[in-house]
């Protein structure tokens, strides 16, 4: 464990950050100009994957165990939202044979 933190200290703290910010961007640039359901789901998980990287770094750096327990309880909250998405989908697909987002608005009451 402690070859992990020494990995982590290596590359420098700015580095998770531009990266974390990179791939944050990309998932709510992803989820506002696409149209396809999965691929909107595929980027929310890329937010929180960017996020979880962030605080991860954050507390190999300070060398506490705290950030990585909300992390493992942001994934398992992530993994319950793509169980929730998918049944989403598959309830489109069956109903509108698509998957397209504009197509949301029939599925009202």
């Amino acid at each position: 464990m402690e070859n992990v933190i020494t990995a982590i200290r290596v590359v420098p703290l700015e580095h998770y950050f531009f990266l974390s910010f990179l791939l944050f961007s990309i998932g709510v640039a992803g989820a506002l100009l696409r149209r396809n359901i999965l691929i909107v789901i595929m980027c929310l998980e890329l937010m929180l994957n960017s996020v979880n990287l962030l605080l991860v770094a954050l507390s190999a750096f300070r060398s506490d165990a705290g950030a990585q327990v909300l992390v493992f309880f942001i994934m398992l909250v992530a993994a319950a939202e793509v169980t929730v998405g998918l049944a989403i989908l598959v309830q489109m697909k069956r109903n509108t044979n698509d998957v397209d987002i504009n197509l949301l608005n029939r599925l009202k009451w």
